[in-house]
């Protein structure tokens, strides 16, 4: 039993106030997965030929000074890195692929937890509202976040099975359910190259999608090659840069509540995670009916 939380501004003036919104959701979530939580927030892009690297260290006193340091002398460019806990923000002009490359060789320790220009990805163990605490997710702005919250059942707690999972850039996914074939998805990405980092079969997901958007599909063509190649039981939310998705297997057997007004979406597994948000009581509020892709753009600012 998971949780899991999704919440997309449709006004600027909300986007200010994002992480006020989230938190309440993703702590009343700990009920469903006290194991360990995570976040993905999506704000203003980068430049273009800038990325935006979120990495996650297993030690807080690490020395993310000389890493800058070590990683400008090899890589070159233009780096800034902006560290908190565990955690930290790395912007810089570097290639994704020879970063990766280098982080590997030098850092194996560190992991890679998002690549993209939007998308920042917060993960760890523990409850929920220790780890919002942590990491001052009350504070955050953006346009759109997706949440979620563990109960182990068929891998490890750490930071690297918690969700969201990423692959690829500014795409994340989070997941309640079981998939019954994660393996043989698996083998057959990594027949065409693709490799992965843990044993969650919410990774196989994950890559997957990804997949199918490098070799040209939208998202939600994607999604629906997915309801051919994914088995299990499951109830998907997902972000890019610029949408946020939702979708349910052919017998909706994990819940799902939304709830949309003029200004926001929101989504939760249980309606409670949303009872305190502003408006709600004159929402549009709707249960996702199985096998449906549910999809809502941000709105592009005002000229």
């Amino acid at each position: 039993m998971c949780g899991i939380v999704g919440f997309l501004a449709k006004k600027p003036e909300l986007s200010r106030l994002l992480g006020e919104f989230v938190v309440p959701m993703l702590t009343c979530m700990g009920d469903r997965g006290p194991d360990s939580a995570g976040l993905a927030v999506f704000g203003e892009p980068v430049g273009p030929t800038l990325r935006r690297f979120n990495l996650y260290a297993p030690e807080r006193c690490f020395d993310w000074s000389a890493f800058e340091q070590q990683l400008a002398t090899r890589l070159g460019g233009e780096i800034e890195v902006s560290a908190l806990e565990n955690h930290a923000v790395l912007i810089g002009s570097v290639n994704p692929v020879r970063f990766k490359a280098w982080l590997t060789e030098t850092y194996p320790a560190l992991h890679l937890l998002s690549t993209g220009r939007t998308i920042d990805v917060y993960k760890d163990e523990g409850h929920p509202a220790e780890i919002a605490r942590r990491y001052h997710f009350a504070q955050f702005n953006g346009t759109h976040a997706v949440g979620h919250t563990r109960m182990a059942t068929e891998s490890a707690v750490s930071p690297a099975h918690a969700h969201p999972f990423t692959a690829g850039e500014d795409f994340c996914l989070v997941h309640n359910g079981s998939l019954s074939n994660p393996y043989s998805v698996r083998r057959k990405l990594e027949k065409r190259g693709i490799c992965f980092e843990t044993d969650n079969d919410t990774e196989a997901a994950c890559r997957f999608l990804e997949w199918r958007m490098s070799e040209g599909d939208a998202l939600e063509a994607a999604i629906g090659k997915g309801f051919d190649e994914l088995d299990g039981f499951f109830t998907l939310l997902m972000a890019t840069a610029d949408k946020l998705i939702l979708v349910r297997d052919p017998f909706a057997c994990k819940p799902a509540v939304a709830v949309e007004t003029d200004e926001y979406v929101a989504i939760s597994s249980e309606y409670r995670a949303l009872a305190h948000l502003p408006g709600v009581k004159d929402a549009r509020i709707f249960e996702p009916v199985p096998e449906q892709i549910y999809s809502w753009t941000v709105s592009s600012p005002s000229t």
